[in-house]
């Protein structure tokens, strides 16, 4: 440990990161961009900020500020000492509903601030489409904006007061009046001193007159006053002169509703084009997408709603929005805008959303443009941001956008297109590899023509992404030599050692310089148990991730439970990732895979599958898991309790066996801690009740009518441990017409497999692919995670088997098979709740829609699903001792508060055994399969449904 890394560990309360892991996983953030750090400090408070600044400033260490580390533009990455202001630093200080007003820690996530201010109807104004994981304290330093700004205008417009840490390590607090005079001979009161002096006529008359502006020094807004405003000066600095520690910023009222209207074109042009009309009704947003993303959201479940509400085949989207308080008046500014568009021959369809509902899919796939985007991407060739940013009057988008598609010919680069029409910025993101040096060059000769082309146009090289490493190098000739002059005094003046992220806004390298993908060296050969080769191996599967960060969002789906509940980074599945990337560049990929601090980073991580989903990339982690821990297996021996979980379906059969007994033996308490001790299976959670009349028992006995033949697969859980779920599937096949067949002769791997024993796994994958390849009958379970394995992991664990992929197209969710039924249902839970819990895997694969139908089913019921990600548990994960607590917390998140807050009267239903088990551990109620309930419901004949623990 060096002089520096001793002191600033011991002066800080939070902790600080020097390991490699920790120094690559903050190389990098949502840009091209890399730049390994001198480590990382996750700062408590104020104090640990200052102390950072100050220690760094004597050892002459750069300082990096950084929040969820989204920026597009390399802002986050340098060289010197990261600070992580969103590991702690996340408190909503206080809400004045009277002033709308928050007070908020630079930590605090937008959508977290606005869940807040909503109970007071209002809301913080600008409005990214990364408000899920965008803190407040990054959209200072860039200065966001979002697709609200043609109402709102930029996060400039809302900064009332900033408490800040000056390069010299004092604290200050700016806002438009000046308290308190500063101490003489500090770097505040050199700030207070030299910069008026910077406001001249001269130096003004540089900036570019377009006002969406997110580059240089805004000497500009300093000097139009009012007072002397030197909080909002510091917005959109990119921490290259402050670090923020506390923010006091404007709310705005939320509107009551909001319509929209989708225009439907046949060109990106003909949807530029509609925007003066749109502009025309005073919407709140006009926001375009290209068809390279509208396909990319057809083919994910997570964003499958919105090609269920397009008419044909259209090249473009322009989402027109509507917010206020009057329904009518919006759906008549909707009347107008159809009619306004139809006159002039604008489009060739509209849809009307004007409901929440219809609305859902719509704004979750405008929300995830970005990642769908970088979804395009082919190994290294990636939709990259360096002109992405621009924006120019919307009158002249039309004849810009058309300009601009001409210099991508030019140089023979596709690009996808999206944006804000509403203010002329559109996010063109051209396919540049950058590991060949043609396309470097050709990157550069298209950053150099653009910045011509917007100066041309009067508008700006940087509207809402700020300049970074990407577009700094051009500020000089955009701003003009005596503008530039003076942004260089600026920065002297705050930063007079150059320590503040320096090579940002001035002063930068040239744009082609730290390239992510450039740096990155061949990944080393390595054979793998799973197959990797669609996307070009385990290294390019982990590299996929282009760490937009949609991982750390906080409060909704799935991903990233393990993130939700601890907010460290290693601990997101970018984390995971990145880790996996620096172990598979290493020299020998295999040792790298075996270290210890690589799968202290992975240890968390739940398999839940949410990534390969919700991620726009789709980084299966589970899978680059699952081989992770292959190669440590083959290192390092396999434990005891990962063969023990492994085997997890003899030890059901043998429990069920030996029921009661068995249940008497795992409530032994002296049992139990011996298993804690020994094993490391905790005592704190009850072990499932083994079920003496078991399903393959009570299948023997069932009376199978003539039909069509279905295959149930029993699984390892409901078939020794909770039967009636089992049980009930088959009375309503069979009820349904289908002769059930009960495939029960062997495991289908996902336990071993979720356990890196994959050559176990592959063998018992191969085995069970044997007894369902002779037969065409589709194939259901009752546990998604198992039969759901068909589908997916044996295809990775058994490529080249032709059989597999027959056997996986045969897969369906017994609830679709059971919608096409007519089922005798009845009133039995007429006024009754169902509150519905899906399974992780379910979500991943193939989505809950099914279930909550069937449910709906029944008559009388009010269903709800719940959204309240993973419950924590994943199979082993809940029950070893180590992740029991964590296990916990990530189920206290949303799942168990949302079981407890209904009444007595509402029924609870999940599909997954491990789902059920942590609700009834975690709130002592009951949950029950929504087969069951579908069962009870009907009036068929309940001689099958009886079963004998």
């Amino acid at each position: 440990m060096t002089d520096f890394e001793h002191e600033l560990t011991g002066a800080l309360g939070g902790r600080t990161g020097f390991d490699a892991y920790t120094r690559h996983l903050y190389s990098r953030d949502a840009s091209m961009y890399a730049i390994e750090p001198r480590g990382v400090a996750f700062p408590r408070d104020a104090d640990d900020v200052a102390a950072a600044v100050t220690i760094a400033g004597r050892h002459g260490v750069p300082i990096v500020a950084r929040g969820a580390g989204t920026s597009l533009a390399g802002q986050t990455v340098g060289s010197g000492l990261v600070l992580d202001l969103s590991r702690h630093l996340h408190e909503i200080v206080a809400i004045d509903p009277e002033a709308r007003t928050a007070r908020v820690q630079p930590g605090v996530v937008q959508d977290q601030l606005n869940r807040a201010a909503a109970a007071h109807g209002l809301m913080f104004g600008p409005d990214t489409s990364t408000s899920n994981r965008a803190t407040l304290g990054g959209m200072i330093g860039n200065n966001s904006a979002g697709s609200g700004s043609v109402r709102h205008g930029m996060t400039i417009d809302h900064v009332r007061e900033l408490a800040v840490v000056l390069s010299d390590g004092t604290h200050a607090r700016f806002g438009s009046d000046r308290r308190d005079a500063p101490r003489s001979g500090t770097v505040e009161s050199e700030i207070y001193r030299r910069l008026p002096g910077l406001l001249t006529p001269e130096v003004l008359a540089g900036f570019p007159p377009y006002w969406r502006r997110a580059c240089g020094y805004p000497l500009d807004r300093l000097a139009a006053g009012p007072g002397f405003d030197l909080a909002r000066f510091v917005v959109g600095s990119e921490g290259t002169l402050v670090t923020v520690t506390e923010a006091l910023v404007d709310l705005v009222p939320r509107p009551r509703h909001t319509m929209i209207a989708v225009g439907h074109f046949t060109s990106v042009i003909g949807a530029v084009e509609a925007t003066g009309d749109a502009l025309a009704g005073e919407p709140s947003a006009v926001e375009m997408m290209d068809r390279t993303i509208l396909d990319l959201s057809r083919r994910k479940i997570e964003y499958a709603g919105l090609g269920q509400l397009l008419a044909g085949d259209p090249a473009a989207l322009l989402f027109v929005s509507f917010a206020g308080d009057d329904e009518r008046e919006l759906r008549g500014r909707l009347d107008r805008l159809t009619a306004r568009w139809q006159r002039h021959g604008h489009g060739y369809h509209t849809v009307r959303a004007e409901t929440p509902a219809q609305q859902a899919g719509l704004l979750k796939v405008r929300a995830a443009s970005l990642g769908l985007l970088m979804a395009a991407s082919t190994g290294t060739l990636r939709p990259l941001a360096f002109v992405e940013d621009t924006a120019v009057d919307p009158a002249r988008l039309a004849d810009y956008t058309r300009d601009f598609q001409k210099v991508l010919d030019r140089h023979g680069l596709h690009a996808g297109f999206y944006g804000h029409c509403s203010v002329g910025c559109l996010h063109i993101r051209p396919f540049v590899d950058v590991r060949r040096p043609e396309h470097r060059r050709a990157m550069r000769a298209v950053a150099e023509e653009i910045k011509d082309l917007v100066v041309a146009y009067g508008g700006v090289n940087s509207s809402e992404h700020g300049d970074g490493l990407a577009r700094s190098e051009f500020n000089r000739e955009i701003f003009g030599d005596e503008l530039y002059a003076a942004l260089r005094t600026v920065k002297e003046i705050f930063d007079p050692h150059g320590l503040m992220n320096p090579g940002k806004i001035v002063d930068a390298p040239p744009m082609t310089d730290h390239l992510r993908d450039a740096a990155l060296p061949p990944a080393p050969p390595i054979r793998t148990r799973l197959d990797f080769t669609v996307v070009g191996g385990m290294r390019d599967t982990a590299d996929r991730c282009m760490n937009i960060g949609l991982c750390r969002k906080d409060a909704t789906g799935v991903m990233c439970p393990s993130y939700m509940a601890t907010r460290d980074e290693e601990h997101s599945t970018r984390g995971r990732a990145n880790a996996l990337v620096k172990a598979l560049s290493e020299a020998d990929p295999r040792a790298g895979l075996s270290d210890d601090r690589l799968h202290g980073i992975l240890d968390l991580c739940l398999m839940c599958k949410a990534c390969k989903s919700e991620c726009p990339l789709g980084v299966d982690m589970a899978a680059l898991k699952a081989e992770t821990l292959a190669a440590r297996h083959d290192t390092h021996g396999v434990p005891l309790r990962s063969r023990l979980f492994g085997a997890i379906r003899t030890v059901n059969r043998l429990g069920a066996a030996t029921a009661p007994l068995a249940n008497l033996l795992t409530r032994s308490a002296p049992l139990r801690r011996l298993l804690d001790r020994r094993l490391g299976i905790t005592a704190a959670r009850p072990l499932p009740r083994f079920a003496r009349t078991d399903l393959i028992r009570w299948f023997r006995h069932v009376h199978r009518p003539p039909g069509p033949e279905i295959i149930l697969l029993a699984d390892s859980f409901t078939t020794w441990t909770e039967p009636s779920a089992g049980q009930a599937a088959v009375t309503l096949l069979t009820a349904a017409g289908w002769r059930v067949r009960l495939e029960s002769g062997g495991c289908c791997g996902r336990a071993s497999y979720s356990k890196g024993l994959l050559d176990d796994a592959r063998r018992r994958a191969a085995a069970l692919v044997t007894r369902l390849a002779g037969s065409s009958s589709p194939i259901v379970g009752c546990e998604p995670s198992c039969v759901l394995t068909l589908r997916d992991e044996h295809r990775q664990l058994l490529p080249d088997d032709p059989r597999v992929p027959g056997v996986a197209g045969r897969v369906r969710q017994i609830e679709e098979i059971l919608l096409d039924a007519d089922l005798p249902l009845t009133g039995r839970f007429a006024g009754r709740r169902i509150l519905y819990h899906g399974h992780c895997h379910q979500k991943a694969e193939v989505g809950t829609a099914a279930t909550l139908a069937l449910l709906r089913r029944i008559p009388g019921a009010e269903v709800v699903e719940v959204d309240a990600g993973c419950c924590g548990m994943a199979g082993s994960f809940g029950y070893e001792s180590e992740h029991y607590d964590l296990s916990m917390t990530i189920a206290e998140s949303r799942l168990l508060p949302a079981v407890r807050n209904e009444p007595a009267s509402t029924i609870v239903a999940a599909t997954g055994f491990s789902c059920r088990q942590q609700i009834r551990h975690g709130t002592e109620r009951v949950a029950r399969h929504p087969l069951e309930l579908l069962l009870e419901a009907c009036s068929v004949d309940p001689g099958s449904r009886s079963s004998k623990r």
